[in-house]
């Protein structure tokens, strides 16, 4: 009887790489964004490199993804090199490179944790259950929305002609569609969901990018396990836009109420 194998999920067939060094990996149109791959999707893909590192410490503390140039369709090379492994945490930096060209940029501190004093001064968002929310995503031409189940608890995407809003801030459950476990690149991933806050503010959409992000983790690999395929609450909002940018902050919570990771990015716009 011949064994029929159930094709991968989407999201970890955009995250296969080759062996050897540099690694190679290639773009998937089904995690395109209106110029080039989702940005969420390079930072888990960064990620995944260091996790399938044989001389890898721990997991991820912290990631710095600096979009230095637009990812073409197709393949990738990615190289890493570790700078310096302590006891406790490890620091890496990588780049991806196509045509000889870096086009991304990062670095990644990896650790192991302790049991310590903990405490959260962050208060999760007051929000309905996702089950009691319409699915609601971002407009169909953006390719990488759809692979997320999005519940808008405020904030949703505007309108072209909605007009301009007071603050900044969308609260948002999200998860994998097909649903699947979250880990550490698809929790990264999530980071970047947030469309940029400027089309919020000024009630339209117009051209923007993310320069650079940075993601904090704060959950363990056993959190994110009991996690599993559930939603996860995100919510984001901006600080201040000014000359042509604006930052963004985000933070990702699991239904019980643990804060798993938080994020800042640095988003260039053109009115």
């Amino acid at each position: 009887m011949t064994e029929i194998v159930a094709p991968p999920h989407p999201f970890d067939a955009a995250l296969t790489l080759t062996s050897g060094e540099p690694l190679k990996g290639r773009t998937q149109p089904e995690y395109a964004n209106m110029v080039g791959p989702f940005g969420g999707m390079t930072a888990a893909t960064l990620v995944r490199v260091i996790e399938q590192h044989p001389d890898r410490l721990g997991d991820p503390l912290a990631l710095t993804v600096n979009y230095a140039g637009p990812i073409a369709d197709g393949e990738f090379e990615i190289t890493s090199r570790i700078l310096r492994t302590n006891r406790t945490n490890q620091h890496w930096q990588l780049e991806l490179v196509q045509d000889g060209t870096v086009t991304t940029s990062a670095t990644a501190v990896f650790g192991t944790r302790r049991d310590t004093w903990a405490d959260t001064e962050l208060t999760m968002p007051a929000a309905p259950d996702p089950e009691d929310l319409p699915a609601q995503g971002l407009p169909d031409f953006i390719a990488w929305a759809r692979n997320y189940d999005m519940r808008f608890v405020e904030g949703a995407i505007p309108g072209q002609d909605s007009g301009e809003c007071p603050e900044s801030t969308s609260t948002v459950w999200v998860r994998d569609t097909p649903a699947r476990p979250l880990d550490f690149p698809s929790l990264t991933a999530m980071t970047d969901v947030f469309y940029p806050r400027v089309f919020l503010r000024r009630g339209r959409y117009m051209a923007a990018g993310t320069v650079s992000l940075t993601v904090y983790f704060h959950a363990t690999a056993e959190q994110l396990d009991a996690v599993g395929a559930d939603h996860v609450l995100g919510t984001a909002r901006a600080h201040r836009f000014t000359r042509g940018y604006f930052d963004q902050a985000a933070q990702l919570w699991s239904r019980d109420g643990s804060l798993l990771a938080t994020s800042h990015q640095l988003v260039y716009f053109k009115d």
